[in-house]
């Protein structure tokens, strides 16, 4: 048996990406973070921040130097939520919301890594957080 316990990102500073993340997902940034390797847990899983010296963002949606993996975050009100996170420092780059309101949009954190904000059809919100249907 498998389990996932770590998807690890490399950047250029760890605790500032970290940071970056903890304020998009409301989540605190583990303790024993430091400037060569930060975390944030999610249940069993923790998203992790690795310090790489001369890092070289991808450029994606550019085919010549894609993405190396991409985020996504179904959220409730996709406009409140680009315009949080582009406060916070990301990037718009692509958007796929049909007329219905539905689909997703393509955005880059401070550093360049992608990531998504999705709103899919048919998802409910609870207190316990989304339900598929």
């Amino acid at each position: 048996m498998l389990q996932l316990t770590d998807f690890i990102i490399d950047c250029p500073d760890p605790m500032k990406l970290a940071a970056f993340y903890s304020e998009l997902t409301g989540r605190a940034i583990k303790e024993d973070s430091d400037d060569q390797w930060a975390g944030i847990p999610f249940g069993e899983v923790e998203l992790a921040f690795q310090r790489v010296d001369d890092y070289r963002p991808p450029r994606w949606p550019d085919g010549e130097h894609p993405k190396q993996y991409h985020l996504d975050f179904e959220v409730d009100d996709i406009e409140a939520e680009q315009r949080r996170v582009i406060e916070l420092g990301a990037t718009l780059k692509q958007d796929f919301i049909g007329p219905e309101g539905y689909g997703w949009r393509v955005y880059t954190d401070p550093v360049g890594h992608p990531f998504c904000l999705c709103r899919n059809k048919g998802v409910t919100w609870t207190d316990k957080g989304v339900v598929w249907p």
